[in-house]
């Protein structure tokens, strides 16, 4: 018997109203998220990450607008959610890890009574021993010493800062934590610590997460399956290993040849040409095809829908690659700036 989903996206699309038109942000997006769970979202800058995020969220800016989808938690739509049952459930069942951990939190309060206020609002009643109790475990948890819970958020470094942010993510135990580029501000070391942490965390708490960053290498560490995106589209879906053994989205394999690797010779860095699309006036057709070397007069015209690989591979692109063109993709050029 398949498993339900904990969250259903389907067929996802909202767009910025701006004076000069409106920005296609995200575009038809749909996926499934099992309980307990790990996906990550991929891309560049600007291909709709963040903003699914905080249509997951509903907290949109005011000139976002829904066009069309559904977003089910458990079954129930979050776009048809009064402000006030969204207000319910954020941080009781779907909560966020936001990227800049230091605008997360209040520096006129006590990070422990920030925390406390969050649990406070979702569990009314709850003696204050146990509340401080909560936040002693969650402290514990995500690796920070209790007492700095009476400490401001200015007394905290940056990876503390980002762990007290966690901690009260989980602080009314959701089944779903949304992390944002949760540790883009922080350096390597740190930033494995972390990611380490909230994969421990996840694992033992049973939760399913949704991790977003642009650095599809963090993804990997942490995500069960991956999804890439490419102005406002979901271009490829697929588990992690998968998705790194098999791309079959030219723009994947694209990704897959610009980051490092300390495997094997020592080898120029390869750039992807050309910019991401104009999503005021996205081009017709595959949005990637300005930038790919397989285009056809087809993928200029005709928008390709999601096509299965396999069970539990999906990608949107009328000439999938082959493992043969993968190797030697020819829209990638060497970048002589920088060699390993």
């Amino acid at each position: 018997m398949t498993e339900r989903p904990l969250l259903s996206v389907k067929d996802l699309t909202m767009s910025y109203k701006t004076r000069k038109g409106f920005v296609s942000a995200v575009d038809e997006v749909s996926f499934d998220l099992l309980p307990g769970e790990s996906m990550g979202l991929v891309g560049e800058s600007g291909c709709g990450k963040t903003s699914i995020a905080v249509t997951l969220m509903r907290l949109m800016a005011d000139n976002a607008v829904i066009q069309k989808g559904e977003i089910l938690l458990d079954g129930e739509d979050i776009l048809k959610m009064s402000d006030q049952q969204m207000r319910d459930i954020r941080w009781s069942r779907i909560s966020m890890v936001f990227q800049a951990a230091m605008n997360s939190l209040d520096p006129v309060y006590q990070v422990g009574d920030q925390i406390i206020e969050a649990i406070n609002r979702h569990q009314p009643g709850m003696l204050p021993s146990i509340a401080q109790e909560r936040v002693t475990n969650l402290f514990n948890m995500v690796g920070i010493e209790p007492q700095m819970a009476k400490r401001y958020p200015h007394e905290f470094s940056g990876g503390m800062r980002q762990r007290a942010v966690i901690a009260m993510a989980l602080s009314c135990s959701p089944s779903l934590v949304i992390a944002d580029e949760p540790t883009t501000a922080l350096d390597v070391i740190v930033q494995d610590q972390v990611l380490r942490e909230m994969r421990r965390i996840q694992k033992s708490l049973n939760m399913s997460m949704i991790y977003i960053s642009h650095d599809i290498a963090v993804i990997a560490e942490v995500a069960d399956r991956i999804g890439v995106m490419y102005a406002g589209r979901l271009a490829e879906l697929a588990p992690a290993v998968e998705i790194f053994k098999h791309p079959h989205h030219p723009y994947t394999a694209a990704l897959m040849s610009t980051f490092p690797s300390i495997i094997g010779p020592k080898t120029r860095l390869l750039t992807l040409g050309g910019e991401p699309p104009d999503l005021l006036f996205p081009p017709s057709g595959c949005r990637f095809h300005p930038r790919c070397s397989f285009a056809t007069e087809q993928c200029t015209h005709q928008r390709p829908p999601l096509q299965s690989i396999d069970d539990e591979h999906i990608v949107a692109c009328w000439n999938p690659l082959n493992p043969g063109q993968v190797s030697s993709y020819p829209v990638l050029r060497q970048s002589p700036e920088v060699r390993l």
